[in-house]
Parts: C-alpha cells; sequence; structure tokens
C-alpha cells in the first residue's frame, strides 16, 4: 500500500513537507520525481506542488517546481493579500488575543496586518492604532465602531504597497510611543534577519520597532523560503514571532537564531 492509498491530511502534509525539503535541497524538483520517490500519481504530486505554491513555498514550472526567488520581487499589495490567506488569517486572530483594552498600537504596512486589522474593527476593544498603510486606514477608518483612535503616519505615498515611507513617515514614527507593535516581512534569511523588498519600507519597520514597547513578528512559511533586499533587524530584536505553517525544523532554526517562537494554527498540528 502506497501513500497516496492511505492520503490522509496527515500524511499528504507529511509527504509536502518532505517536497519542501527535496526543494531546499536541490532547488528544483519534478512531478516524475515525486512520482517515483512517494508512490503517488501525477495528478497528485501536482497538487501537491499547487499547495506548496500557494502556501509560498515553491513556484510551479512546467513539469515540476522551483524555489522562489531567493530575492523575490516586491508584489503590490492586492497580490499579497491574496496569499496564504488562511495562515493570515489564523495569525490576525491569534494576534488580536493579546491585545487589551486602552493600548496604543503600531500596525505596519503589511497584508497580514491588515488582516489583523479587519479584526481589530470588528473586536469592540478600545485602541489607539497608528499606521503608515493605507489599506488598513481604510479598513478602520470604514467601520461603524467608534472603539478605535486611528493615526495616519504620512509621508510619501507608494502606490504598489498603498503605505505611506520616507523620512516624514520615520519623524511621525519616532514622536510617539507604543505598547504592541504587530509587523510582517518580506522574509527571513537564514541566519536570523528580518528582510523587506524596499528600504523605505525597511526604515519605517525599524523605527517602528525601537518605539515600541513589545513587538509581534507575524510570519508564515512562505517568509523562510525567501528574502527581500534591505535588511530591517535582527530576528531577536523581536518580542515574539507568530508562527502559521511553519516545519519543527523551520520553528527551532529561528529559535536557535535567537527568536522566541509561538506556533499557531493549523501549523501546532503539523510542525
Amino acid at each position: 500500500m502506497n501513500m497516496e492509498d492511505l492520503d490522509r491530511p496527515q500524511l499528504g502534509e507529511a509527504r509536502r513537507e518532505m517536497i519542501r525539503e527535496m526543494l531546499m535541497e536541490a532547488g528544483a524538483v519534478t512531478v516524475s520525481q515525486l512520482q517515483g520517490r512517494f508512490g503517488v500519481s501525477p495528478m497528485t504530486a501536482r497538487r501537491d506542488l499547487d499547495e506548496l505554491e500557494r502556501r509560498g513555498t515553491a513556484r510551479r514550472t512546467h513539469g515540476g517546481a522551483v524555489l522562489p526567488s531567493i530575492a523575490a520581487p516586491e508584489n503590490s499589495f492586492t497580490q499579497r493579500v491574496g496569499v496564504a490567506t488562511d495562515a493570515k488569517i489564523r495569525l490576525a486572530d491569534a494576534a488580536f488575543e493579546l491585545l487589551q483594552g486602552g493600548e496604543t498600537v503600531f500596525l505596519d504596512s503589511s497584508s497580514t496586518a491588515y488582516f489583523l486589522a479587519r479584526r481589530i474593527a470588528e473586536g469592540g476593544l478600545q485602541l489607539r492604532v497608528l499606521t503608515n498603510s493605507g489599506p488598513v486606514l481604510q479598513v478602520l477608518a470604514a467601520s461603524d465602531e467608534t472603539h478605535v483612535e486611528l493615526y495616519a503616519i504620512g509621508g510619501m505615498l507608494r502606490r504598489l504597497t498603498g503605505s505611506y515611507v520616507g523620512p516624514a513617515a520615520v519623524r511621525m514614527v519616532r514622536e510617539h510611543f507604543a505598547d504592541r507593535l504587530f509587523l510582517s516581512v518580506t522574509g527571513v534569511t537564514r541566519n536570523g534577519v528580518l528582510t523587506d523588498a524596499d528600504d523605505l519600507e525597511a526604515s519605517v519597520k525599524a523605527a517602528m520597532l525601537e518605539q515600541a514597547k513589545e513587538s509581534v513578528l507575524l510570519l508564515d512559511a512562505s517568509k523562510v523560503s525567501t528574502r527581500g533586499r534591505q535588511a530591517v533587524a535582527p530576528i531577536r530584536a523581536v518580542s515574539l514571532v507568530m508562527a502559521d505553517g511553519l516545519s519543527h525544523a523551520d520553528a527551532e532554526h529561528l529559535r536557535t537564531a535567537g527568536a522566541t517562537v509561538r506556533v499557531v494554527g493549523e501549523a501546532a498540528r503539523t510542525s
């Protein structure tokens, strides 16, 4: 009896984790390789690769898949919202549980912070929110609730991401202190450096880290297989990493780099 005959969710997830490890080692895999290795049909192999691409840990090619670019090109906000959506929603729900009424909170311009903003908009907590994200501002400003005191961090508008950056944004961040910061990044390097695709975005995130009493990095599995071009800070600079979809090995690697890691959602059963 082969693995496909027993393709229960747990075994399918274990197989996809092994495929991800093959990709990390070789940089590419083919459907025929997966057929031979796991005894599965071409349809199952392609489905596994499609799922890994959805999570951001593979890029599909004709006949197989390769690792995403190690220095990933920056996608628009609309594109990023559609990647690893389930993981981002789980992360947002877990992040919301950390909040207490009366706190001042920084939200960065990441798509994961946007999902947290949606949760805040419906959550009923009295909060003071500061953000440089246009989409976050829109979702909180559109809420009929009045429990959120909202501050826009202004600066130069980056149309690609709908965020405000530059020296003016950094200056405004440094005029405030926050109880918590929630952020995400383009990727984390193997030696534990948070990176972003744009230097202006990275500067705003770094300033928020300096001004926040506690910082929480919201991390889905796609972030450990790529990196941006600009360093933000070492991962040990954040108070907590909330991770969804990371393998046990990846979570331990982050801990070795100095991070406090909490696994949430589905990853609690598969990591």
